[in-house]
């Protein structure tokens, strides 16, 4: 394991050379999958799944253990504008609700047998509205982005990310836009389910942030410090922090899947370690999912965030461990191969 990174560039670095799945439990995954009493391919994608998983995890034969869930909670200055149906006072509020057992994140992760934990950043300190500003400073960057390096167990054995703040819709947006380009209605949806008149002060506000910061569009970390929000970074770290410790990711909704985007957009398969829970509702998510070439698992029109989806996709990835580490191969079974 690499030192911990203590500056931005560091991060950087760390995109430069970064750990892979191991071949041969990939081979031996992959032999022993072709062996397995059913007929080829007949487990669909649960088969590639699996596969994928022995890889990171290096063991040909793996189950799920130790999943760990981490929902980070920041608060937005662009909020003021009028983005979201609630105002800030909710983040706090559930971050409560997270930490008492009340909230989807809390059944949806008891189910999956997952640890789960809630790292608040300075929900005192929104982040400056980025139309007239970077929404956070260098320091303040550095900080999220180490908040979440530093939440990761790395004794877990899989990884789901998920978010509390409210108007992180429209800083997911404006951090996918100014990666991808394309106009601010490409990216923007509802979110909580704001009106027509708050679905318009989105799009102004996405359009307005990245007019303000054009000049800097074309470093996807200054994408993030500029547009994103404290847990968006946080959440940016803790994936990158998973691929160096090859603990395998389920990436959850719309705001996880913009958040760690300026990995991949910094290098091309920093994101092959995570797949893709779901789909959600919010329209950017899936246009933002076929830029980064990832397929979701569920399709169940979730809009929750919080890490749900994610949390939810964990038992399917459960499944395809089960089947790949538990079933019989045809020659322990005495069942004659077709």
């Amino acid at each position: 394991m690499l030192d911990a990174p203590r500056a931005i560039d560091d991060f950087r670095s760390l995109l430069k050379d970064l750990p892979g799945p191991d071949p041969e439990a990939v081979a031996a995954a992959r032999e022993r999958n072709g062996q397995l009493t059913k007929p080829p391919g007949a487990l669909g994608r649960l088969e590639d799944l699996a596969i994928w998983y022995a890889g990171w995890r290096g063991d040909p034969r793996p189950r799920i253990e130790r999943p760990q869930v981490v929902v980070f909670a920041g608060n937005h200055g662009v909020a003021a504008r009028g983005v979201s149906a609630f105002p800030a006072d909710v983040t706090v509020q559930m971050v409560a609700n997270f930490k008492a057992g009340g909230a989807a994140i809390n059944q949806l992760a008891g189910l999956a047998g997952a640890r789960l934990d809630v790292v608040a950043l300075d929900l005192d300190r929104p982040t400056a509205d980025f139309t007239e500003g970077p929404a956070m400073s260098e320091a303040e960057f550095l900080a999220a982005l180490m908040a979440g390096w530093e939440a990761v167990d790395r004794a877990s054995d899989l990884l789901v990310v998920g978010e509390m703040g409210i108007a992180n819709t429209t800083a997911a947006a404006a951090v996918a836009a100014g990666l991808f380009g394309g106009e601010a209605e490409d990216w923007v949806g509802r979110g909580t389910g704001v009106d027509d008149a708050g679905l318009a002060r989105k799009r102004e506000v996405v359009a307005a942030g990245l007019a303000r910061h054009a000049e800097a569009l074309s470093d996807p970390f200054e994408v993030l410090r500029r547009l994103g929000g404290r847990e968006l970074a946080a959440m940016a770290g803790a994936v990158l922090a998973a691929r160096q410790a090859r603990i395998p990711v389920i990436l959850d909704g719309f705001i996880c899947t913009a958040a760690v985007a300026p990995l991949e957009a910094v290098r091309p398969g920093a994101l092959d370690h995570a797949v893709a829970g779901h789909v959600s509702e919010e329209p950017g998510h899936a246009r933002l999912l076929a830029r980064l070439g990832k397929e979701p698992l569920l399709r169940l029109g979730l809009r929750l965030g919080e890490g749900s989806g994610a949390a939810l996709a964990i038992q399917v990835l459960k499944g395809a461990l089960a089947c790949h580490s538990g079933m019989a191969t045809f020659a322990e079974a005495g069942v004659a191969e077709g």
